[in-house]
């Protein structure tokens, strides 16, 4: 069974830069893409950004291009999301999945495998 715990939210202030951690557990396969993903209130689930195994091919949302940083360890099977200069809208419930493929990833949420919990990032002052 495929567990994913993701940590690092709370509430925040406009223009800080938290970091997010996923570590997965209980892996049937060796190759994957990880990969995160947000809903703020009343709206759908949206990519945010994804990260292949080999190579380490990225992919980030427009809407947070140049502010948010995807890496991975799979060491650890842990990915993180570094955050920089956030706004309210940025606001939500931040998820991390995992999707079983090697050389590319992709945002939508209909592709993952496996979903973890969520943690809340409230972004207010």
């Amino acid at each position: 069974q495929v567990q994913l715990v993701e940590s690092g939210g709370g509430l925040v202030q406009p223009g800080d830069s938290p970091r997010l951690s996923c570590t997965a557990s209980g892996f049937m396969q060796d190759t994957y893409a990880m990969a995160w993903y947000r809903q703020a209130p009343g709206k759908e689930r949206e990519g945010v950004a994804c990260i292949a195994m080999r190579p380490r091919i990225t992919t980030v949302a427009d809407s947070v291009k140049g502010r948010f940083f995807i890496s991975r360890d799979d060491i650890h099977h842990t990915i993180y999301l570094d955050m920089n200069s956030l706004k309210p809208d940025d606001t939500g419930v931040y998820y991390c999945a995992v999707e079983y493929r090697l050389n590319s990833c992709q945002l939508s949420p209909t592709g993952q495998d496996y979903w973890g919990p969520g943690t809340q990032v409230t972004v207010s002052s």
